[in-house]
């Protein structure tokens, strides 16, 4: 039952932090739209560092569910976070 709970804090972490990406995207965005902005920040290079801005919404979700006392969720959350880490590091160095 634990490994549910574990999961379902995965899949709820990789999803804010998607969101949390896509909102970046349109407050920082320079391009008409999002697949523009998307495309634009690629060729700079800061694409790394929006998805980094991205995972703060995890900081949010850990911190509601420690909240609630549903600490393998908030555990699910925190392996978000790092894989976001490390999939962002992958990008950035290759």
């Amino acid at each position: 039952m634990k490994n549910k709970h574990i999961i379902l804090g995965i899949i709820i972490g990789l999803v804010a932090s998607t969101l949390g990406l896509l909102l970046v995207l349109l407050f920082f965005g320079t391009g008409n739209s999002l697949p523009d902005s998307l495309e634009i920040a690629i060729n700079q290079g800061v694409f790394t560092k929006l998805m980094s801005m991205g995972a703060i919404l995890n900081l949010a979700a850990f911190f509601l569910f420690i909240k609630r006392k549903e600490d393998a969720r908030a555990q699910g959350v925190l392996i978000a976070t790092v894989i976001v880490a490390l999939i962002t590091l992958i990008i950035r160095f290759i």
